[in-house]
Formats: structure tokens, sequence, C-alpha cells
């Protein structure tokens, strides 16, 4: 069997901690992961993973193999991005992540557009915002909103994400419409449990504001957040770009205009500029160009 792929897989249960993630992750059947974990416990000859009926753990020789399997596969890599395809045509699968609300909104068709230019490339996109090891995720690239991506990671940021205060006609109808960042204190407040859950920061000119709210509901995304102020629970901190289209047609309102959170920076983050691929330096290339021409 091909030990480069047997490299591969047992780097992937490493990870993934079971046979079964590994093998829907791989695209193999679980029958397949057990033979190349097997061929690579067989060419080392030792027992490489200590398996339970509930996870699979590294033995110590499995760590020390795994250790030496990702140096290996990180000079494979190495390897195959340095030598192109003669055609230019971009192949193999590049593997993504983003939050939820941004794979939705805008992600998703920019990546159907990408891939109908490059038809023999195929993109497994994981949604979410839990912070994961790109490496050992084995992820080529993250998409994700802040204002201080992680300095161990390359950045390159795609496009600004600004924020608005929205909530629905009638939530404001009834509780009435703030008309200071103060006033907030006194109303029903949906919170993002990662960013600013309860504190919000606001800008007007050169006078700054910092509001401790009340968050009685709040959600790891913000499209479970939007829907909430869309069902009239209160008033929620959204990026525009997920916010605009409910604002243009009147079924949100924007609360405090005047006022306006602290823009963030849509970043693409990825380990080393050293096993940059073609497919990963066209993607960015991409996303750079079209989210240039959004507005939102």
């Amino acid at each position: 069997m091909d030990r480069v792929t047997a490299m591969r897989v047992f780097a992937d249960v490493a990870a993934s901690g079971s046979f079964s993630a590994s093998a829907e992750r791989l695209e193999m059947s679980r029958a397949m992961v057990t033979r190349y974990v097997a061929e690579m416990e067989q060419w080392l000859g030792a027992r490489l993973l200590q398996r339970t009926t509930r996870r699979v753990t590294l033995t110590d020789a499995g760590e020390q193999a795994l250790r030496r399997c990702q140096q290996m596969l990180a000079l494979v890599a190495e390897v195959e991005d340095e030598v192109e395809p003669a055609d230019g045509t971009l192949r193999g699968q590049l593997r993504l992540t983003s939050s939820m609300s941004f794979g939705h909104a805008h992600l998703a068709a920019g990546l159907a557009a990408f891939l109908a230019q490059h038809p023999q490339l195929k993109i497994d996109l994981n949604v979410g915002d839990a912070t994961l090891n790109l490496v050992e995720a084995r992820i080529d690239l993250a998409i994700r909103i802040s204002s201080e991506p992680d300095p161990a990671l390359i950045s390159r940021p795609l496009a600004i994400c600004d924020s608005v205060l929205v909530a629905s006609p009638a939530y404001l109808a009834a509780a009435g419409t703030p008309r200071t960042p103060a006033e907030l204190a006194g109303h029903r407040c949906l919170g993002h449990s990662n960013v600013g859950r309860s504190s919000w920061r606001f800008l007007r000119g050169e006078t700054e504001e910092t509001v401790n709210v009340t968050t009685r509901f709040t959600a790891n995304d913000a499209t479970v957040l939007l829907h909430a102020a869309l069902a009239d629970g209160g008033i929620s901190l959204q990026p525009t770009y997920l916010a605009n289209p409910w604002l243009q047609r009147g079924e949100l309102l924007a609360v405090l205009p005047a006022w306006q959170p602290p823009p963030m920076t849509i970043y693409a983050l990825y380990p080393s500029r050293r096993h940059l691929s073609p497919a990963v330096r066209a993607l960015l290339d991409f996303l750079v160009a079209r989210f240039a021409t959004l507005r939102w």
C-alpha cells in the first residue's frame, strides 16, 4: 500500500480520535482506514494507536511516529506545492473553515463561482466558530472575522466587516427606540457568545462609549441572533453583510445609526507561506477580487 497515504490516514486518525470520522473526512471506507493504520503498524513494528470503545489515542510509539509523519508529510506537501501543473490546471481538494453566518451569507456563493472556473478542484468547507488547529485539522485556509488575527498564522485581509444594531419594527414599537447608547441597558439585547457578549462599544466621531447590556438570549452564531431579532426578540449587533438585505426590506430597522460599532476585518488565515499551494493562492486572489466589489 502507498506509505504516504498510510501516513496521511494515520495522522488524520490521530487528530480526530476516530476511525469513522477519518473515514468520512478522507472519503474512504472504515475498513480501508483500518488497513492503512495496520500497514503503518506493520511497517514500523509497533502498536501506534490504543483503541477503546469511545476513543482512539496514541501510544508512546504512536506519538513518536506522528511527529515524524507530520515532518515527512510537510516535505511531501512542499514538493507538491513547488511543482505546478504544466497546463496550469488546478486539481485536488482544498479544506476551508469559516463562521456559519459568513459561510451562508457570502462564502458559499463565492466558492461555487470559483469551482465553476476550476472543474478539477474540490472544496470541503467546515463551518463553525470553534478555534481549530489548522495543521492538525488539515485546513488549508480559515476565513475569520477579527480585530486581532492569530499572530501565529499568516493573515491576508479580504474585506472590512462593519456592524450595525438592528431590531424589528414591532419590538421597537413596543419597547421604544433608544436614543443614546446608555439607553440600551434598559432593552432586551441579543448577545454573541464570542464577540462582545454583554459589553458593546460604539464610536461617533471622536467620541467612544462602552455600554454593559443585558443579554437574556445569547448564541454563538450571528444568523441565529438575526432570526431572534426578526422574531421581535430584542436588539442585536449584526454584521452588515448579514443584516443589510433585511434592513433594505424594512423587516429590521437600524438602531442608533449615528453610533458605529468598531469595524473588524475579514481575514484569510493559513499556517505558512512555504506550503501555499497554487490552488490556495488562486482562491485567495479570487476572494480578494470578489469581495472588493460587494457592498455589504
